[in-house]
């Protein structure tokens, strides 16, 4: 399941998309208390959206015993459609970078509206939206059995998810606004080579989420 899940995970962690906002909200007029408002929101929606799934997973049967046919043939579906966006992204890499709803906003945010901003994006973001639900069926499938193992599991998913978004907050919350230039780097960096970064990153794990499907039928 690790195997699996680890991947699913760097899916959100290393998409420009994810670490943008993180960097921008870093520039509100207070950016420390802003900053951490949006963590606590990226990690309250993360945390939500596996946990949902995960419990679609427990209605379908997916919990304890030997996990059922269904969850092999889901993988397929999902390494697939995984592989497709990437190919897509990969076509479409010199296109005009993709923006989420709300970004330009983003900079004006205060502690309260970040929170809600953070929690909103993870929704408004189709592949956080559709990793979050590969990941809560996935692990709902394992065949762990309800109880701390499932908690477990779904803690990493989101440790991982949410690790890229968490770095920069944190460590402005520590050295201020010395990072300011390197942040602003990494901005730019990142929405230049977005659409490769996207389109590598999901045929990769899509590769590694297919064969997996494969390999239990």
């Amino acid at each position: 399941m690790l195997a699996e899940l680890i991947p699913l995970a760097l899916v959100v962690a290393l998409s420009p998309l994810s670490i943008i906002p993180a960097v921008l909200i870093l520039q509100t007029p207070r950016p420390r208390p802003t900053g951490l408002a949006f963590l606590a929101g990226w990690l309250l929606g993360l945390t939500a959206l596996t946990a949902i799934f995960l419990a679609i997973s427990g209605l379908l049967g997916g919990l304890g015993g030997k996990p059922p046919t269904w969850s092999s043939w889901l993988r397929i579906g999902v390494g697939a459609a995984l592989i497709v966006f990437g190919v897509f992204r990969w076509l479409t890499r010199h296109s005009k970078p993709h923006q989420m709803p709300g970004m330009k906003h983003v900079t004006e945010a205060g502690p309260g509206k970040a929170f809600v901003v953070g929690a909103v994006l993870t929704v408004a973001n189709p592949k956080v939206l559709f990793i979050c639900a590969a990941a809560g069926l996935s692990i709902g499938s394992a065949g762990l059995r309800v109880g701390s193992g499932l908690i477990a599991a779904e803690l990493l998913f989101v440790a991982l998810a949410g690790c890229s978004v968490a770095l920069p907050i944190l460590a402005y919350a520590v050295s201020g606004d010395r990072l300011d230039p390197t942040l602003a780097k990494v901005k730019v960096w990142m929405e230049k080579h977005n659409g490769a970064l996207v389109a590598g990153i999901l045929i990769v794990i899509g590769l590694l989420v297919l064969y997996k499907g494969i390999h239990g039928l």
